[in-house]
């Protein structure tokens, strides 16, 4: 573990140690002090952040972040009715809340499933309707953050027990599990997530019965969670190689079944190894949640060409709106990478 006194001389010693060390870092830090200049001044200093058109076309060269003021609410909940986009508001704030709650290695206990499986009646619920005097919604018509952290979310929940398995699976040593595993991992990995979304939403119905076919939302969830699920099996694999096989060995020594082996003490060590590669491709996975836009699904970053595309008046202004998307997904992102960091060193696997 490296020691932490040492950091300053460290990064004095990086930055300053040589000549050519201090000129590389007077040119960055000029080059950053640039950028940083100019970026605060189109962004701030000459920026406009009431939502009024005629003084954003006004402004040369400043942003317009009145966009966000006037289109933020298309944005984050799509074409939603407008009356009725408290609904997917409180459904987010539920689905965050309990993900929250799961990420508290406290809460990690029984009452934890059927708590979840009332944040997802609810989340239902609040976006579809029809129950509680609420107005029926069709999935055609959800979008924004409500899709986008939905799809996110229980897409990795269905993932993660499917990849356990397959993960297991892999590392059998009979032949037929494994060979199927293997197979199936291969397969999946070896096409693109946009491919998967094709075949879900389009190819997927033709196999059902004539007069039934699950809701396309439906669809793409359980195309999303096949995809998903072969890159974490993966993810976990690793871990699960990691752990000493003399562990195992001892412990069935000892009169430990095969099962309770593998769940108390070599399931807790793989994935306590595995935390930033899985963090990783949670990451991945609420980022390819954008993809769905190719099927008809508007989520975040598809909710933004809806609410800018077919408006004229505010369509020049894309990049402020874009911008606005990214801060979202960066603050997304960033809170789960920081709860990874968290996670390792409560865990104590951090190597920091």
């Amino acid at each position: 573990m490296r020691n932490v006194a040492q950091g300053p001389i460290a990064w004095r010693s990086e930055l300053w140690g040589s000549p050519l060390r201090a000129l590389a870092t007077v040119l960055l830090l000029g080059l950053l002090a640039w950028a940083g200049f100019h970026a605060f001044e189109w962004g701030v200093v000459h920026a406009v952040f009431r939502p009024d058109v005629d003084a954003c076309r006004a402004v040369q060269h400043g942003a317009c972040w009145g966009v966000v003021a006037e289109k933020w609410r298309p944005m984050l909940f799509g074409r939603f009715p407008y009356e009725e986009q408290w609904r997917p508001a409180i459904a987010v704030v539920v689905l965050s809340a309990v993900t929250v709650l799961s990420a508290w290695p406290r809460s990690w206990h029984w009452w934890l499933a059927p708590l979840w499986g009332v944040a997802l009646l609810l989340f239902v619920g609040l976006m579809h309707g029809g129950v509680a005097g609420l107005s029926v919604v069709p999935t055609s018509r959800w979008g924004g953050l409500p899709l986008t952290i939905g799809l996110a979310v229980v897409g990795l929940a269905l993932a993660f027990p499917l990849a356990l398995l397959l993960a297991m699976g892999r590392r059998s040593e009979w032949p037929v599990v494994h060979t199927l595993s293997a197979s199936y991992i291969e397969l999946v990995r070896g096409v693109p997530l946009i491919s998967v979304l094709f075949m879900a939403s389009f190819l997927l119905p033709l196999l059902w019965p004539a007069g039934w076919q699950p809701d396309v939302l439906v669809r793409v969830l359980m195309g999303l969670t096949l995809f998903v699920a072969a890159y974490l099996a993966e993810i976990i694999r690793g871990g699960l190689q990691a752990v000493p096989r003399g562990q195992t060995e001892v412990a069935m020594a000892l009169g430990f079944g095969r099962w309770p082996v593998q769940r108390d003490i070599v399931l807790p060590q793989a994935l306590r190894l595995v935390v930033p590669a899985l963090t990783n491709s949670v990451v991945g996975t609420l980022k390819d949640t954008s993809l769905v836009t190719v099927v008809g699904l508007f989520e975040l970053t598809g909710a933004l060409g809806l609410a800018l595309g077919g408006d004229p008046v505010w369509r020049p202004f894309y990049l402020e709106g874009y911008l606005f998307v990214a801060a979202v997904y960066w603050l997304l992102c960033f809170g789960l990478s920081r709860y990874s960091v968290w996670l390792e060193r409560r865990l104590g696997t951090s190597s920091a």
